[in-house]
């Protein structure tokens, strides 16, 4: 009873919210009887716990025009009485919504609940080669020269890949990784100092370690 209650006040607040920042495009509605201000939310109602639908489109398909929802899933677009609005999302079934004609006033509302289309595609597999006995004997038939072994015996030197790992950049995933472990130790040491390693008994079992192989001693070479 209190998740449902707090859904409703979730959907009230966002409609409520839309009729205020609509307030200025009521009043170029309000000099055409026929233009309707259609606002609302799109959400995920997959589950019994309702998400709101970020960026799903509505396309007006008598006019060539739409719009998309934001962020919350709110939405809000000027069409016109017999309209006919899709309303679509990735992985989910698409709606039609007719805004009727015989509304008296100059403003409409809608709820939008989007149900999952999950369509399963078939294994597929890519092989370079027609079949797998061609590739044995594309294999067999490959040339091993002492060459193409010096060229790769470089390219997975250690000091190569040492090299490679400290001039390419990272990309995406790598940052984005980097930055959710750092803000994760924020939030893990908030209200506390660090703990330095200094005083950490395992790094100085790793120092000692490394002083003791010569560690230090190949980085002077």
């Amino acid at each position: 009873m209190i998740q449902q209650l707090s859904i409703k006040l979730f959907i009230f607040s966002i409609i409520l919210f839309g009729i205020e920042i609509s307030s200025i495009a009521q009043k170029a509605v309000s000099s055409d009887s026929n233009l309707v201000q259609f606002s609302g939310v799109v959400l995920d109602g997959s589950t019994e716990q309702l998400f709101p639908l970020p960026y799903a489109n509505l396309f007006v398909k008598t006019k060539g025009m739409g719009t998309y929802t934001d962020f919350k899933g709110f939405f809000s677009i000027v069409v016109e009485k017999g309209d006919k609005i899709e309303i679509s999302a990735v992985g989910y079934k698409s709606v039609v919504f007719e805004i009727p004609d015989s509304l008296t006033e100059n403003r409409y509302s809608l709820v939008q609940l989007m149900t999952q289309d999950t369509i399963n595609l078939p294994e597929t597999v890519v092989f370079p080669w027609p079949s797998k006995e061609n590739f044995k004997q594309e294999f067999l038939a490959m040339d091993v020269s002492e060459e193409l072994q010096a060229i790769a015996a470089k390219n997975v030197a250690k000091k190569s890949l040492e090299q490679m790992r400290d001039e390419v950049p990272w990309d995406g995933n790598e940052n984005a990784d980097y930055y959710l472990r750092q803000q994760a130790r924020q939030y893990y040491y908030a209200g506390q100092t660090p703990p330095m390693n200094i005083f950490s008994p395992v790094a100085w079992s790793q120092f000692f370690k490394a002083w003791k192989n010569g560690d230090f001693k190949k980085k002077e070479k």
